[in-house]
Parts: structure tokens; C-alpha cells; sequence
């Protein structure tokens, strides 16, 4: 068999004078070795052979062929598939709807999922192999993922994470005629062993509590039954969800989005003045000192500036359940920098995008680069030992139960 093969090569070598022609040589060898199993293939399905009088009295014959073209990284190639009189017979080796092989749909989901438009993978795939692949085939191909994307997001979770981080990152959706705005919601876990995953992006166009209480319970279904701190921003809603499905969970808001928020309401030139002033609420070493810290913000700033007091009045409990845990757990759940870190990745895929045509559109490339992130996410984050440690001594019994 070696030496057929090598004589077989050399015999093809001297046909050919430059790369083109040994490309156009592979070509049509690989043409004509499909021909050759799709004409094995019908002689099987019919079970004599072309020409063979046993099948004079079968009942089915052969019935001419019909063209194909079949698009791979060779190029476009025409096939003839054979066809019997019944219509019985399916090719196998490129099944009856296939145009795309060798590698190809694999080739197109990759480049999907780096950002690239459907007009942009037409032109590389057109550049590079010499194949128009037209904007609806790429549809077609990336539309395979997509029970892969309804599996990942019902897949089993684990019984409890210590952490758990929510945020929203927000994209532009066509319906119906018109472009709206729709976030997608992710929902960020920390395990016991300090690694991230993405427990679940949801996408909508409004939050609120029963949104989010079927976000909780869908977490409970796939098997969470416990959340230690849930990290969150100012998302409306959630907190009277994950009390009534968690009501064991602490709420921490995220002080720097709170900052932030606040600082809409201040004149640029005491922005500073202000940001330092509760600087010395949040980075106090205690409660008690936080509370004393604001009780000197208010009487400073709570004439000139009562929108800020009020919102930190009204969101107090949750600015500062982190002043509960020790230093190494407060760094980690005082802002929500760990998903919005991660979203900023997700920016750099879906950023050439200015709207998606349909929701499993944002669907399909938010999920590949979802596990193109999180499948680098195989370590514990820095510093999780000690917090482990600090979680086992504080939440012994909740963390036994599944540790």
C-alpha cells in the first residue's frame, strides 16, 4: 500500500510544474474520490453492482445522477450524486443537505466567533479559498450552535458558590422594523475551589423582580442551592428575587457604580472633593467608622447634594454588607470589576457589530466568546486559599453540606 502510494505521487509530481497545478491536481483527485464512494455507496444501497444483470428483476434501479456543488477548503467542486428510481437512496459521506465539508462550517464558526460579520467571512472565505460563501450560509452554518447554546445554558451547576457576581452588558437588536436596545445578563460564579464560570446569560429588554426571580430559579433548577454573596449592581428587582429563592444570601451593591451614579448630580468642581469625602466611607476599617465617616459626609455635603445622601441612605445595608468579612473578601466582593472585566472581553468580539438581526444572532456570538474567555478560566483567582479559609471558618456549616 506504501509503495502504491508513492508511485502513485510520483506519477502525479511530474504532471505538475508549479503549486497551482498541484492544487488543481488535489482537486481533482478529491473530486473524483467522492465520485468513486458515492457510486460504492448506491451499489451497496441497491447491493449489485452498475451494469449487473441481477438487477434487472430488483425492483430499483439506478436513475441517472443530479449535480451538486460542494464547497471546501479546495475550492468549489461540482459532484454528480447518484440516483435510483425509488429516491431511496442518501448519500452518506455528504449527507443530502450538506454543501460545506473538510473543515469548512468549522472554519466559518471560528471566524464568527472572533467578531467577524457575515459580509467579512464572504470576502476571506472568497480571498483565501476562492469560495463565495453567501451571507445566509454563514446563518445557516453558525445556526448549528445553537442547541450547543441551549445546552451550556440548562447545564448542571454546582451546589453552592461563595460568590456570585451580576451585571449587564447592553447591545443593539433589529425587531420589527425597528433597532431597540437589549442586555444581556450575566450571571458570574465563584466555586469553592476560587474558579470563575458563567452560570448563565439571559437577554431582555426590561429587569425586574419577576425577571429575575425566573433567573434565580432556573439557577435552583440546574442544581445551586446555595449563594453565600451575591455581588450586584443597581439592578432593579433582584434583591426581592434572590431573598425570596436564597434568603440566606448577602446583597453587596457595588460601591464604585454607586460612585459613579452619584457623580452625575455633581457639579465637576467638587467631583473630586466629594469622591474623597466618601472614600473615607467605604475604605474605613469598620462599620462604625463608615457610619461616623457619613454622618460627617451628610452634614458636609447633604445640603448642596441630597440626591447623594439619600442614595446612600436608601442603599446603605447593601453598600456595606462587605464590612462583615474580613480584608481579603472585602477586595474581592466591594465592586463588581470581576464581571465587567469580563464583559470588557466580550466587547472586544461583539464591538465591530453595530446590531444584531435577531436575538439568537447576539445569542450565538455572545455564547462563543463566552467559552472562548472561560475556557482560559482553569485557575483559582489570587488569593483564593485565604479566602477559603475565612469562608469555611465564617459559613462552616452552609459550605459542609457540599464541600
Amino acid at each position: 500500500m506504501q509503495n502504491f502510494r508513492d508511485m502513485t505521487i510520483r506519477e502525479l509530481a511530474r504532471q505538475c510544474e508549479t503549486v497551482d497545478d498541484i492544487q488543481v491536481m488535489i482537486r481533482d483527485l478529491f473530486k473524483e474520490t467522492l465520485q468513486q464512494v458515492f457510486e460504492a455507496e448506491i451499489e451497496e444501497h441497491l447491493g449489485y453492482s452498475k451494469h449487473d444483470v441481477i438487477g434487472n428483476n430488483t425492483g430499483n434501479s439506478r436513475n441517472g445522477y443530479s449535480k451538486k456543488t460542494i464547497k471546501s477548503k479546495l475550492g468549489e467542486t461540482v459532484v454528480k450524486i447518484p440516483r435510483d428510481r425509488k429516491g431511496e437512496y442518501e448519500p452518506q459521506i455528504i449527507k443530502k443537505y450538506e454543501t460545506s465539508i473538510n473543515g469548512l462550517e468549522d472554519q466559518i464558526i471560528a471566524l464568527y466567533s472572533k467578531g467577524m460579520s457575515t459580509r467579512d467571512i464572504e470576502g476571506h472565505m472568497k480571498d483565501i479559498y476562492g469560495i463565495n460563501v453567501s451571507p445566509s450560509l454563514v446563518s445557516k452554518v453558525t445556526d448549528k450552535i445553537l442547541p450547543l447554546v441551549y445546552e451550556w445554558q440548562s447545564r448542571l451547576l454546582d451546589p453552592v458558590y461563595p460568590i456570585v457576581f451580576l451585571d449587564a452588558i447592553h447591545f443593539k437588536v433589529k425587531h420589527e422594523n425597528r433597532i431597540i436596545n437589549k442586555a444581556a445578563y450575566t450571571v458570574l460564579g465563584i466555586n469553592t475551589d476560587g474558579v470563575k464560570d458563567i452560570l448563565g446569560i439571559w437577554i431582555g429588554e426590561n429587569e425586574s423582580a419577576s425577571f429575575w426571580l425566573n433567573v434565580c430559579q432556573e439557577l435552583k433548577s440546574r442544581g445551586v442551592q446555595d449563594i453565600l454573596i451575591a455581588c450586584k449592581d443597581g439592578l432593579n428587582g433582584f434583591s426581592d428575587a434572590i431573598n425570596a429563592t436564597f434568603p440566606k444570601t448577602d446583597i453587596q451593591l457595588c460601591v464604585i457604580h454607586q460612585l459613579r451614579n452619584n457623580m452625575k448630580y455633581v457639579p465637576s468642581k467638587n467631583r473630586k472633593e466629594v469622591i474623597d469625602d466618601l472614600k473615607k466611607v467605604y475604605k474605613a476599617f469598620t462599620l462604625e467608622q463608615a457610619e461616623m465617616a457619613f454622618s460627617e459626609f451628610k452634614e458636609k455635603w447633604g445640603q448642596k447634594h441630597p440626591s447623594v445622601v439619600k442614595s446612600w441612605e436608601s442603599n446603605w445595608l447593601e453598600l456595606t454588607a462587605f464590612f462583615t468579612y474580613p480584608v481579603e473578601i472585602r477586595k474581592l466582593i466591594y465592586t463588581t470589576n470581576t464581571i465587567e472585566a469580563f464583559h470588557r472581553q466580550l466587547r472586544k468580539v461583539t464591538k465591530t457589530k453595530t446590531a444584531y438581526p435577531t436575538d439568537n444572532a447576539l445569542r450565538k456570538i455572545v455564547y462563543l466568546a463566552t467559552i472562548g474567555v472561560t475556557d482560559t478560566w482553569t485557575n483559582a483567582i489570587p488569593g483564593w486559599l485565604e479566602c477559603r479559609q475565612q469562608f469555611e471558618i465564617m459559613f462552616g456549616e452552609r459550605l459542609g453540606k457540599y464541600v
